[in-house]
């Protein structure tokens, strides 16, 4: 097997705070590997550790085959890194942005030109590649980042929450952008984020990580079928006294609840529903609707965590000193 990244008890201790707790994870050449977890999971710093942004504390890590604490140099030449705050220049135009890109990363005029107009057409900024980024929209802003990563043709692509604090429709084009030139460019592709449906769309694995720990590893599809779990989606009258008479029934692993409707975690759907009904109508209680699924992600994540995922804006900007 060929491994593009390899850690072994990789750690960051910042004084008392295990940021990073020994991380031991293979990513394998040209897949999409997704690092799911919420605010201070210990994503960002692992991030920041394989791109030799940070020096670990303990523990071992090599990037394209080579080792960061060692081959600095090498290693950032061959990956691309877009962090989660923006690193354009609002002043200069789309296409101004990457020719300074191009020329810090010392490509010759005319390969960085041809790269420039190709990459303007597959991130759909070509029509608007002459205007100041100033007036650009939160999601082209984005896609000029990766556009930025990409230039110089890197073997990993660092991705960290590349559509944090972006509309859904937004978020969704982010995501065929990256399913694109994933696929056009044959690399491997890292991403951090705390978006399950971004998880589950753009990841041939992920890695579940809390407090700075790995909790588990897996194809998303594989996850959810070993849950071994259906959801049932009932909403009724009186969602509160249902939801105290059912939680004994044997086969309901948990439930939630939010207003008249309840989310009910069961080992067998079929057998488990006219139970409920059962219940229901001995407590006098009115179901007016119920329906069926499968486990989600979200439920893979809690069942490893104990918790969810709350939902997460950007990190507040830090007053630069110049």
């Amino acid at each position: 097997m060929s491994y593009t990244i390899k850690t072994d008890s990789l750690s960051k201790r910042f004084g008392d705070i295990q940021s990073v707790d020994n991380i031991t994870i293979d990513v394998e050449q040209s897949e999409v590997y997704g690092f799911l977890g919420s605010n201070g999971a210990g994503k960002s710093t692992t991030m920041k550790m394989l791109t030799t942004l940070l020096r670990p504390t303990s523990g071992s890590a090599r990037v394209a085959g080579y080792d960061i604490a060692t081959q600095q140099s090498s290693v950032r030449e061959h990956i691309g890194f877009v962090q989660q705050e923006s690193a354009i220049d609002e002043y200069l135009t789309g296409r101004e942005n990457l020719i300074l890109q191009a020329r810090l990363s010392r490509l010759e005029p005319a390969v960085a030109e041809r790269r420039i107009d190709e990459l303007m057409e597959t991130t759909g900024l070509a029509d608007r590649q002459h205007d100041a980024t100033v007036t650009y929209s939160g999601g082209m802003k984005k896609r000029l980042d990766i556009a930025s990563g990409l230039l110089h043709r890197p073997t990993i692509l660092f991705l960290d929450e590349p559509t944090v604090g972006l509309d859904i429709q937004t978020r969704h084009r982010i995501w065929e952008h990256i399913h694109t030139m994933h696929k056009e460019y044959d690399m491997t592709v890292f991403i951090s984020t705390h978006y399950m449906e971004e998880a589950d769309m753009l990841c041939d694995r992920i890695c579940i990580i809390d407090q700075g720990k790995v909790k588990a590893v897996g194809r998303p599809s594989q996850m959810k079928e070993n849950l071994e779990q259906e959801v049932i989606n009932m909403r009724s009258d009186n969602a509160v006294l249902l939801s105290d008479n059912i939680s004994s029934i044997d086969g309901v692993q948990d439930i939630r609840r939010t207003n008249d409707t309840l989310q009910i975690h069961v080992s067998d759907g079929p057998q488990t529903i006219p139970i409920i009904f059962q219940k229901a109508q001995s407590l006098n209680i009115q179901i007016q609707s119920v329906s069926m699924t499968g486990p989600t992600l979200d439920d893979v994540y809690i069942s490893y965590t104990g918790h969810q995922i709350r939902e997460q804006g950007p990190e507040p900007r830090r007053k630069r000193r110049w």
